[in-house]
């Protein structure tokens, strides 16, 4: 294995002293949050399609007055599966405020990847969580849809706006970004491949799925569904934008380039069938886990290897259907965003960055075993050990209840209710789609062993499903 960190020299006992002190504090108190076994009980009710234990499990992990990011992005999910898209909105609009800071001072700030003195002394946990960039971008997407489903126009116009704004705001920080850690890594002797990282599963970033994506943060369904939104719209120009731009970003598909070739001939039409986008989304994104590797430095001229912790993302494999039945009609489904390689993708171009935080640490950590050791004894090192081994975690947070993969459909259908099949985990199941209007978007999310069709519910019905359940 090639050496990530080439020297030390940077690393003084002077910087060791307090870089002791923070350690052990901070192994004492709450600052390592577990993220994924949080969830594990809000994540297996929603799978079973329990949402109001899976809500209850969320508050439960989350009491303080203080919620974060991920709390907003979590609840909205799940009160937008139980049909509560009023306050699905309310609450994604709390985690929309959050980006919102995020994106004002990311303005100012020049290299946000090296920031936080904590994730070099202890771990990227410590970090103030901001959301992943392709987290950021669905937040937007899927208020969209929201907003259309609950026929705010308005409230929908202004997230793609937003969509826009947000991507290329990121595309600019990445390229920011990339230059900085460029010179820090320089600065600090420090090698960047990922590939160099011995024991490290190269292979689920090398995915060529992975690599066929352009970024990881823009999402092809993201700019289809404006484009069907605008096209509703009856605003061409618009709607040939968004669409073109999912070619690009999914080239190859034939339903995202006949939304574009019809475009005109659709816009022509008499109104007589409603033009329905379904949105079919599937399996959950799959889990952030550590894997720790030896990294060595050299302190005082004496080759040293410290453990530190990296992020792993396994692909999920979720079940996707590649069709659906509405009434004796088989449709086609087209795979249009897939949002495990999308994560994988980021974490992909993530990587140099953690590991300049990573290199810098590991010298960091391991010159205060050293220093402990010579000053301290063998009790000393011990004690570097044990907090270098409690503290060292890879940051596994990340928004665990949305879909994997999300593909789409588009048909022409007679308003009213229709009967559509729809296969899952378990086997087929049954639904009841409601139709009308010109134009619908009609969103189905698969669980493990049910269908959730989440459609805007009254005050009255979500009052009248609360007292069923509590009936029962």
């Amino acid at each position: 294995m090639k050496k990530i960190m080439k020297n030390s020299s940077k690393v003084s006992w002077v910087k060791i002293l307090p870089l002791a002190g923070v350690v052990m504090s901070l192994t004492a108190c709450g600052s390592m949050r577990h993220y994924q076994a949080e969830m594990q009980g809000s994540l297996q009710a929603t799978k079973q399609g329990n949402l109001d234990e899976a809500v209850a499990n969320l508050e439960k992990n989350n009491t303080g007055s203080d919620k974060d990011l991920l709390y907003f992005l979590e609840k909205g999910q799940l009160l937008r599966l139980k049909g509560d898209l009023a306050e699905s909105v309310n609450t994604w609009l709390k985690a929309d405020e959050k980006v919102r800071q995020w994106e004002d001072e990311s303005k100012l700030t020049v290299g946000k990847a090296l920031e936080a003195a904590g994730s070099v002394v202890v771990n990227d946990k410590v970090r103030r969580y901001d959301g992943q960039d392709y987290e950021k971008v669905m937040l937007s997407t899927l208020l969209t849809m929201n907003h259309m489903l609950s026929g705010n126009v308005s409230g929908a116009r202004t997230e793609i706006k937003k969509t826009y704004e947000r991507e290329s705001l990121i595309a600019s920080l990445h390229e920011k970004e990339y230059d900085k850690v460029e010179e820090e890594a320089k600065s600090h002797n420090v090698e960047t491949t990922f590939k160099n990282l011995r024991g490290y599963p190269v292979e689920t970033l090398d995915d060529p799925e992975v690599l066929s994506l352009k970024n990881g943060y823009q999402s092809a369904f993201s700019h289809y569904l404006a484009g069907f939104v605008f096209e509703s719209l009856h605003e061409p120009s618009l709607a040939s934008a968004g669409y073109r731009k999912a070619i690009e970003l999914r080239p190859n598909q034939p339903l995202l380039e006949q939304g574009l070739k019809g475009l005109q001939g659709r816009l022509a039409r008499k109104v007589k069938d409603t033009d329905v986008l379904l949105v079919v989304e599937s399996g959950f994104m799959p889990a952030r886990s550590s894997k720790t590797i030896p990294l060595p430095f050299i302190w005082k001229n004496k080759p040293v290897i410290t453990q530190i912790a990296f992020p792993v993302i396994q692909p999920s494999h979720d079940f996707r259907p590649s069709n659906i039945q509405i009434g004796n009609k088989s449709v086609e489904l087209s795979p249009i965003s897939n949002l495990d390689a999308m994560a994988r993708r980021a974490l992909r171009d993530e990587m140099p960055g953690i590991i300049v935080r990573s290199s810098i640490r590991a010298a960091a950590k391991g010159a205060m075993q050293q220093e402990m050791g010579e000053k301290m004894g063998a009790l000393g090192s011990l004690a570097g050990i044990i907090a270098t081994a409690a503290t060292e975690q890879a940051d596994e947070r990340i928004w665990t209840t949305l879909p994997s993969s999300i593909s789409i459909a588009r048909i022409n259908l007679k308003p009213g209710v229709h009967q559509a099949t729809i296969s899952t985990p378990q086997g087929p199941r049954t639904v009841q789609l409601s139709v009308s209007g010109q134009y619908a978007i009609i969103p189905l999310r698969l669980l493990d062993q049910s269908v959730i069709v989440p459609t805007p519910r009254t005050t009255e019905q979500l009052a009248a499903a609360d007292a069923v359940k509590s009936a029962n």
